[in-house]
């Protein structure tokens, strides 16, 4: 299909001062262009103060660069991710090269570094070395007024770059230094390959900083703009044709980037393969919508692995979990080796903050760890064997997934092969293992989710930690993933905690579903527990209820949104409780139900969704909340709903169930 792009005329009081600006711009480099000496350009640059001095700007821009990669890179990295006091300073001192007249920069530095300066004195009485008038000072002038470029692309691209990579590579054992080197740069290399060529570029050119500071001496700091400075005064045509060249240079850097000078991390491009489909979802198995393992046979387990120290495990690789945590968090956890606890919530109920809490890596939250025998509490991320999938799986971009799920055993020092070998029996386990050598672009979202999981299984941690590991997914892939991962955590030596807003992975996955609010535990039990009689309201309405909170009165329920509940089970006054109602125990009619049924409101069809073979009918009333009731469509169809249509709706106190609160 043909793709049409608007065209918009621009108007004239805009266009024409911004043609004027291209022209400003333009005009100075035509005059370059029409001025030089094209036959006599060979010559002019084969001279041999030309060639000096270029071979002399090389030497010295490229010195510049090593030196702007080594302080400027953590410091970029500093800037990007510590937060600290002083920080926008630090800031404005990494600019202020950029906008000071280079002369001023020259003659500070000699404040600073000459021989009279604050620290010129020391250098040459401690190492014997001058900078002035020396090929070191117009290093450390190019290095001054051209680390900012880099500093600043670098900083761009660390801030673009989700901290979820860094923070998953700590939780499979990487330390800080390696997750610097084999995470965070390989990302970010688009933005550091562009800030290096602009930081290049401009100590190639410069000049004011260096005559000021280093002096124009051939041979020693007389560099190629200097030296065009000189030949301008004798040899205006040679001054052009160098000019000339410094200009190409330019130029090229700037092509070469294309524009991409601010560092942002650049999307990558697409894989040559295409990814790859998802397998048939198998037609005969049905999901179970109970917490039971499955009953097929487990794979034989993995080795013990060792630590890494290359011990076996103290614990036999059974690892029991105890946690008190404070903070935002408070509460404690307790669970036995191969636990699965389904952690749900309302947002801001503090379910991710507990789990980087787990792993150290928030200051909302302070956990009290220990796994097995070993209290973890003091030790950084990176040495808890806490392994961490978040939402998106957090698969390293630059890494193939074979390379993914060695990851942890690497940073481990497991040796390379091994780390292969054991990384392709994880990825086979949970059926990816013929995509071992795809990028995670080149994969569905399902295979995906698996790479990340045999990731974080394969570096044997004793608490495993999955973010809504499935949400991104689709229904029928995350069926099939579930069913993957209830397979693996059934032979799983530690305790898991995984956050989810799915009732089915709740009560499928779970041996106990913990229920937090505002960073407490409201609810803690096993997921039948909590589904028959739920202390949330938020968690009823996830399971698909009806929950309505109020206080007993008079043989009732005075609900806290207005209205009142009969009951069949009495509670004393005062006592405040849930009613929980299922959607297929509420009755809809088009008139008022005959007879003398005690819980009955007149209300509006809101909303009709689809549930499977029954629809689910939103109705809302002015005597009671919001009420959610489930029909079959030959039903809708009789009492022809739609939305806005008024019907009556019904409740037996029987079909009531209180949960006090």
């Amino acid at each position: 299909m043909s793709r049409f792009r608007t065209r918009t005329r621009p108007p004239v009081a805009l266009a024409l001062p911004a043609l004027l600006a291209v022209a400003f711009l333009l005009l100075p480099l035509i005059g370059i262009l029409t001025r030089t000496q094209w036959s006599e350009l060979g010559e002019h640059l084969t001279s041999p103060g030309v060639v000096e001095a270029l071979r002399l700007s090389a030497v010295v821009s490229l010195w510049a660069l090593g030196l702007s990669l080594v302080l400027g890179v953590p410091l970029a990295w500093l800037l990007a991710r510590v937060p600290f006091k002083g920080k926008a300073l630090v800031r404005s001192l990494v600019l202020l090269p950029m906008v000071l007249p280079p002369t001023v920069g020259g003659v500070a530095l000699l404040l600073g570094f000459g021989r009279r300066g604050l620290l010129g004195p020391w250098l040459e009485g401690t190492f014997g070395t001058t900078l002035p008038f020396h090929t070191s000072g117009a290093v450390v002038a190019a290095t001054f007024v051209a680390m900012p470029f880099l500093v600043i692309s670098l900083e761009g691209a660390l801030g673009g770059l989700k901290q979820s990579y860094e923070e998953t590579a700590a939780s499979l054992g990487a330390s800080p230094v390696r997750v610097f080197f084999t995470v965070t740069l390989p990302m970010v290399a688009p933005g550091l390959i562009a800030g290096a060529a602009l930081t290049w570029a401009r100590a190639l050119g410069e000049f004011g900083a260096t005559i000021t500071f280093a002096g124009n001496l051939p041979g020693t700091t007389q560099t190629l703009p200097l030296q065009v400075y000189l030949l301008l005064q004798d040899q205006p045509e040679a001054a052009t044709s160098v000019s000339l060249l410094l200009l190409a240079v330019a130029m090229g850097v700037l092509i070469a980037l294309r524009g991409r000078w601010t560092g942002t991390p650049a999307d990558r491009k697409a894989a040559e393969l295409p990814p790859v489909a998802e397998e048939p979802a198998p037609t005969a198995a049905a999901e179970p919508s109970a917490p039971a393992k499955p009953a097929e046979p487990a794979a034989p387990a993995e080795p013990t692995a060792p630590d890494a120290s290359g011990a076996a495990p103290r614990d036999g690789g059974r690892w029991p979990l105890h946690a008190t945590v404070t903070g935002f968090n408070r509460l404690t956890l307790d669970a036995e080796p191969g636990t699965t606890i389904a952690v749900v919530g309302e947002n801001g109920a503090g379910k991710t903050t507990l789990l980087r809490a787990l792993l150290g890596l928030t200051p909302r939250a302070h956990a009290e760890l220990r796994l097995g025998d070993t209290d973890v509490t003091a030790l950084p991320p990176h040495k808890r064997q806490v392994a961490w999938v978040p939402q998106d799986g957090a698969l390293f971009p630059h890494l193939s997934a074979l390379a993914n799920t060695a990851y942890g055993l690497r940073a481990r020092r497991v040796p390379r092969a091994e780390a292969r070998a054991r990384a392709q029996a994880w990825l086979d386990r949970l059926g990816v293992g013929h995509l071992a050598h795809r990028k995670p672009a080149q994969l569905s979202g399902g295979q995906a989710q698996r790479v990340a999981l045999a990731r974080a299984l394969a570096a044997r941690p004793r608490l495993l930690l999955l973010d809504e590991p499935l949400a991104a997914l689709d229904q029928t892939t995350r069926a099939r993933v579930r069913h993957t991962l209830r397979t693996h955590l059934a032979e799983f030596g530690g305790v898991c905690l995984i956050v989810t807003h799915d009732p089915v992975e709740a009560v499928s996955l779970a041996d106990r579903v913990l229920v937090l609010a505002d960073g407490q535990t409201l609810q803690d039990a096993p997921p039948i527990e909590v589904t028959r009689h739920p202390r949330s309201p938020w968690v009823a309405r996830m399971l698909g209820r009806n929950a309505w909170q109020g206080t007993a009165s008079e043989g009732g329920l005075a609900l806290a949104a207005g209205g009142r509940l009969v009951l069949a089970e009495e509670l004393p006054d005062g006592v405040p409780a849930l009613a929980i109602i299922a959607p297929e125990a509420v009755s809809v009619h088009r008139e008022r139900p005959a007879g003398s049924p005690r819980n009955v409101w007149p209300g509006t069809v809101r909303e009709i969704t689809a549930l499977g073979s029954r629809l689910r009918v939103l109705i809302g009333s002015a005597e009671a909340p919001d009420l959610v009731a489930e029909i079959t469509p030959d039903a809708a169809a009789e009492l022809g709903l739609a939305d806005g249509v008024r019907v009556w709706t019904s409740v037996k106190a029987t079909e009531i169930t209180l949960v006090r609160l």
